[in-house]
């Protein structure tokens, strides 16, 4: 059990290890007047804080540095909302394809916080069909463009033996627009789309020559992962050791891995804050994660999240990930609500 003395000077000892880097003493603390006691109560204090097993001594040092249990208690208990101010997270999230929004989101919030920055993509096969484009290149070849409801562009070649017929080709656009769009990429009414039986044995088999895709795109698509911020990192020192930045380089490198670190970590609507062990990643183990969903209003679409040593900025992290989640949320609900 923690009391309200203990609780406010471990605040003091967190606020003052983030700020300065350094642990903190009871000599400092006893100088701040908002603790109003003296250096032997405090290093009692700071006594029964590191028995409970949130502060501890680094090597032979008289001061104190929070461990990964008193991080957690200062977010979860302590942590006071940065005071207000201007805002300095400010999408510029225009209508357009999703990519340049993931890309313009990852890369303000590693500058804003000044952490690695790690957004998911909407997974593919959540997106319907806005627009089909079926184009003449030469002769003999075609490109399908596939315009969806988030803004994002595929194009797919086909080459045939001969030249093609054009009037096919512009009954195809014309038809695949009135047959698919608005429908899902993941949905198996593409397929009776695209095999409707009142076609000419013609017709259906000039689309059953497109149809990959249409019927290919959702199947061949991995989660898209958006991350920045890993050279600003390393270059600053922030991470203690060498150990330390090859786990977390390996881990990047292992998209896979990260995206289902991201998927265990992030179940929640609010903010998700992991510390050190929780992240249940041994490379990870001296790390921080914060995050939040973004989407639908009753359907998360993806993942916004700062990774970064557990010496972080909470209050900064937490605002952050949170406004960011929020504008990304509005973004995809207009691109979804124009489908």
């Amino acid at each position: 059990m923690v009391s309200p003395r203990q609780g406010l000077i471990l605040r003091k000892v967190v606020e003052g290890y983030l700020d300065a880097g350094a642990p903190v003493g009871s000599k400092s603390l006893a100088g701040d007047p908002e603790l109003g006691c003296g250096p032997s109560t405090i290093r009692s204090e700071l006594a029964v804080l590191e028995e409970q097993g949130l502060v501890a001594h680094p090597h032979t040092s008289a001061g104190r540095v929070p461990t990964d249990a008193g991080y957690r208690f200062f977010v979860d208990r302590l942590l006071v909302a940065p005071v207000q101010r201007e805002r300095t997270f400010e999408l510029s999230l225009v209508r357009g394809e999703i990519d340049a929004a993931m890309r313009a989101t990852t890369e303000t919030l590693s500058q804003v916080t000044n952490l690695l920055a790690l957004v998911t993509a909407p997974p593919i096969e959540t997106a319907t069909i806005r627009h089909v484009e079926v184009l003449v290149l030469q002769p003999q070849v075609l490109m399908v463009v596939v315009i969806t409801s988030t803004g994002g562009v595929t194009k797919r070649m086909f080459t045939f033996e001969g030249p093609v017929d054009r009037g096919l080709v512009a009954w195809a656009a014309e038809y695949l627009n009135e047959q698919l769009v608005g429908l899902g990429l993941g949905a198996r009414m593409l397929a009776r789309r695209l095999a409707d039986p009142a076609l000419t044995a013609g017709e259906r088999a000039f689309l059953d020559e497109l149809s990959p895709a249409f019927l290919e795109l959702a199947a061949t698509a991995d989660e898209t992962l958006y991350v920045d911020g890993t050279a600003r990192l390393l270059s600053e020192n922030r991470l203690q050791d060498l150990s330390q930045i090859h786990d977390l380089v390996g881990v990047l490198e292992r998209r896979v891995t990260v995206l289902e670190v991201l998927r265990a970590a992030l179940g929640a609507r609010d903010v998700v804050v992991r510390i050190g062990a929780e992240l249940e990643l041994p490379a990870l183990g001296q790390l921080a994660l914060v995050g939040a969903t973004y989407g639908l209003t009753h359907r998360p679409l993806g993942t916004v999240s700062v990774l970064g040593p557990v010496r972080m900025d909470y209050g900064v992290a937490i605002a952050t990930v949170r406004e960011a989640a929020l504008q990304l949320s509005r973004y995809v609900t207009d691109a979804y609500d124009e489908a």
